[in-house]
Order: structure tokens, then sequence, then C-alpha cells
């Protein structure tokens, strides 16, 4: 992967978790970028970036707090996403991450081209959630 899309990726990264791009901007810039979506793993504490030719990149997420619950809670997931979705003041990726990982969720993946996120939990129990229109 060229060093320009590594650096958006990297960007949005780190975007995501110091509050500085909203959820739709860094969707906006990694399909800019030729991005056709992402995973991110909370047990193995990373984000992978995906290109349609295959070509990915692999980076490590800023550590947090918590750690993924047995029980999948697809209620408590859905509850994160609208706390995230509300554009509440209080709002925080790190406080997101905690609370999905309360409930049960081992990552997601985030797919542009299904304009879907897909969380799961370690039984590979997931719950799905549309974007927005």
């Amino acid at each position: 992967m060229d060093a320009e899309r590594i650096a958006i990726a990297e960007t949005c990264l780190h975007a995501a978790h110091d509050g500085t791009l909203s959820f739709p901007e860094i969707v906006g810039r990694l399909i800019g970028a030729g991005f056709e979506g992402y995973t991110v793993d909370y047990r193995a504490n990373s984000q992978t970036y995906y290109l349609p030719d295959g070509d990915h990149v692999t980076l490590a997420m800023p550590a947090s707090s918590g750690k993924v619950e047995a029980a999948f809670d697809p209620q408590g997931v859905e509850r994160m996403v609208r706390w995230a979705q509300s554009g509440a003041a209080d709002y925080t990726y790190e406080g997101f991450s905690e609370g999905v990982k309360k409930s049960g969720c081992a990552g997601y993946l985030v797919s542009f081209l299904g304009r879907r996120v897909v969380y799961f939990g370690r039984t590979a129990e997931t719950h799905v959630e549309h974007f927005p229109r």
C-alpha cells in the first residue's frame, strides 16, 4: 500500500480516538482514498483498512481500558451506536469502545460498499447497523 493511503488511514484512526473527525467525515476521507472498508479488532487492539484489490494495512489502536465480555448483548451495542450518532457533547470513541466491549463486542466490520457495520461477539453473534440515509 502506498504511503499516502497509509497516512490517510492513520489520520482517520487517530481522529476517531481524539474526536477531531466524526464517523461520517472519516468514512468520506477513507472512501475518497479508495478504501472499501475496515475492521476494528478489540482483542488484537488493531484496525485493518482494505482496498478493493485485496491490499490492506493493519494499524495498532491506542490502548483502551476494559475487556471484551463473554456474553454478546446486541441491545447494549445498539445503545452505544445511538449515543455515537446522537452528537452528544459527552461522546468519545474511547467511551464508545469501552461500552461495546462491556456489551461483548469483540470488534466490527465497516463496509462502505454495503453501507453497514457488522458488530460481532466472541461467539460470532452479530448486530448489524445500516448507515443512516
